[in-house]
């Protein structure tokens, strides 16, 4: 008999979807007890011997590993989506997600399944609980909450199977728990100062510590840098006998131009050019990661001897999404969030605006995280917004509006500035302003991920 299933077929999927639904939420409190991911100390002793309790997981599949300060999420989702176009099963690992956790292991460009994720927690849970024991008799704390994430990524990879893995550190790089895998091709996108605390306070000590994914027999490939970094990046390369190719001398942008959705960007690889791309990604920043992306690609595909099939680059650029990077959220007004939560995201940010975008006045909401350099993030954005409404997301570490509103006042004078206490309201009182002086009126939220991805969820947007 076709037609409807029988009731208690339904009725027992249902049973079914409500358990996995009850089971994932208890890994992920589980998962979430655990020490922050800010928490690092500098060994990888721990993921290192669950890897080794499992098998090595890591050492199944190729690894394209990303280091940087900005553009490593995009450059990591750009690269996936060259990969799938070229049949490839690819695993993404990125961090921080906007809406869950499991956005941060995605298999074939889609968020690992609830059933995947918590079949490759259970896996993992056994051995990540011997270490823990381990290192309690050690004196040392137990496995932190991205150690865990990148344990259950490595083993959801070589479960799926993939064919390749795009791995975005965590932060830094020789000592992020990712760098158990070695990157047959390592990606440093531009290096500036921002994670100083855990990472040391020169561009110098930050660019060393993400070095440390440059592997022997690897390809190198370096986005645009200040001198000291790239030979520092270099040096590490000669030193392990990795291969080193630098954007703007061995590679780089040949043209681009503003689209309608995006950009139509040319791209000089290294082993042929790629003209007329259309990028549905806002700003010059990301025709660099496009940049990055393919030559990255072309590395891992052919040692970069190779061109790639340029109707393949088409489609696969033509196919990207970048979540909370400059993304329209909402028409009429037009809202865009942004992750922008460091000086260099908010001068990409800044230049974006003015190149994509032509609104007749720009009204900011703005929420920084406490330990952000949020003077300097507003005096970059001063000059591109009419009016800023600052506020804060539900995160704790979120600055407190009074605070971050005295910030505002110094660089945007009073009558430019106005504070609430809460998003939903910040976003109503912005969209409000932004709709005053008639039609072509928009609304920015930036600040931090923890803005965009509270200002897309407000909004409906919770795809990625």
């Amino acid at each position: 008999m076709g037609g409807m299933p029988a009731p208690d077929a339904a009725q027992r999927e249902a049973a079914h979807n409500l358990e996995v639904m009850k089971r994932l939420r208890e890994v992920e409190q589980a998962i979430d007890a655990r020490a922050p991911e800010s928490d690092i100390e500098p060994s990888l002793d721990q993921i290192r011997a669950v890897m080794d309790l499992l098998g090595d997981p890591q050492r199944s599949y190729p690894v394209i590993h990303l280091t940087g300060t900005n553009g490593k999420t995009s450059t990591t989702r750009i690269i996936d989506s060259l990969l799938r176009e070229m049949g490839l099963k690819t695993g993404r690992f990125t961090s921080p997600h906007l809406h869950s956790m499991r956005e941060r292991i995605a298999l074939s460009g889609v968020p690992i399944s609830p059933e995947r994720f918590i079949a490759a927690y259970d896996e993992v849970l056994p051995f990540v609980e011997l270490v823990d024991a381990q290192s309690a008799e050690a004196g040392r704390p137990r496995m932190n909450y991205f150690q865990m994430l990148v344990a259950i990524a490595y083993a959801a990879f070589a479960d799926a199977p993939v064919d390749v893995a795009i791995v975005e550190v965590g932060l830094g790089g020789a000592w992020d728990a990712t760098n158990v895998a070695d990157g047959q091709v390592a990606v440093v996108t531009p290096v500036s100062l921002d994670h100083t605390r855990m990472l040391g306070d020169t561009v110098e000590a930050i660019a060393d510590e993400k070095s440390g994914i440059i592997k022997a027999g690897a390809v190198a490939v370096i986005g645009v840098q200040e001198p000291e970094v790239t030979e520092i990046m270099a040096a590490r390369a000669e030193a392990v006998g990795a291969r080193i190719a630098l954007e703007g001398n061995d590679f780089g942008l040949l043209t681009r131009e503003v689209a309608v959705g995006g950009q139509q960007i040319s791209v000089r690889g290294l082993s042929g050019d790629y003209e007329d791309l259309l990028l549905p990604l806002h700003g010059a920043h990301q025709a660099h990661n496009t940049v990055l992306a393919i030559v990255a690609v072309e590395a891992f595909l052919g040692g970069g001897e190779q061109r790639l099939e340029p109707d393949i680059v088409r489609a696969g650029i033509a196919a990207v999404a970048s979540p909370g990077r400059l993304e329209i959220v909402r028409r009429s007004p037009t809202v865009l969030v942004d992750a922008a939560h460091n000086p260099a995201g908010a001068l990409a940010l800044r230049a974006a605006l003015e190149d994509s975008f032509n609104f007749a006045r720009i009204i900011g909401v703005v929420a920084i995280l406490k330990d952000k350099d949020a003077t300097e993030m507003l005096e970059i954005l001063e000059p591109v917004l009419d009016h800023v409404v600052v506020s804060r997301t539900t995160s704790p570490r979120a600055m407190r509006p009074d605070e971050l509103g005295e910030l505002a006042v110094d660089i945007f004078g009073e009558d430019r500035v106005t504070v609430v206490q809460d998003l939903p309201d910040a976003l109503d009182t912005a969209a409000g302003l932004a709709d005053e002086g008639g039609v072509g009126g928009g609304v920015l939220a930036t600040g931090s991920v923890t803005t965009a991805a509270e200002v897309r969820m407000l909004l409906g947007a919770t795809e990625v």
